[in-house]
């Protein structure tokens, strides 16, 4: 098999590891077969890839996508170290506005699924980041929503002091200002 699939201690969120063959040469590994993700529980399909890139101390997010555009996303760093977070925005989940955060890095390859319903964001560690992601919607300018990174009532723990954050995200609502 070539993935080992994670559940974590929020439903629908998946860490997924690849299996890497190194060589001499550098390495190969897949980093998506629609048979093992669909046998995984992941059955969305992919519509559109999207690829950033950041520096250090750059925080973007928390993003999503509301009804019926709602997004999925695979996501992968292909270069550089970042701290990725979900929050849980599934009003009839028990899980609702818990949030998880997680390393993800270009070493150990790691992917994480984000199931549609959550809020994304991340924060670049290395002095630079390519981070690399799967939609399962496409974008869609009308759908698009945000919740200020740093919302009191969703307590998020970054571990970047004083992050640059877009003028856009600085604006972005509390959750209680859209619930």
């Amino acid at each position: 098999m070539p993935f080992i699939f994670k559940e974590l201690e929020i439903s629908g969120l998946i860490v997924i590891e690849p299996k890497i063959f190194p060589d001499k040469r550098g390495f190969f590994m897949e980093s998506y077969k629609e048979s093992e993700f669909i046998k995984n529980g992941i059955e969305k399909k992919f519509i559109q890839d999207n690829l950033s890139k950041s520096s250090k101390g750059i925080l973007r997010g928390l993003h999503f996508q509301n009804n019926p555009k709602a997004q999925g996303k695979l996501i992968q760093v292909v270069l550089g170290r970042v701290w990725d977070v979900a929050v849980d925005l599934r009003e009839e989940s028990s899980t609702y506005l818990k949030w998880i955060g997680i390393e993800l890095n270009d070493t150990e390859k790691k992917m994480f699924y984000i199931p549609p319903g959550f809020a994304h964001g991340f924060v670049a560690l290395s002095d630079e980041v390519l981070f690399q992601y799967k939609c399962t919607n496409e974008y869609d300018m009308i759908s698009e929503r945000g919740i200020r990174w740093d919302d009191p009532d969703i307590g998020i723990t970054w571990p970047v002091k004083d992050p640059l954050v877009s003028d856009r995200d600085k604006e972005l609502p509390l959750i209680r200002e859209i619930s």
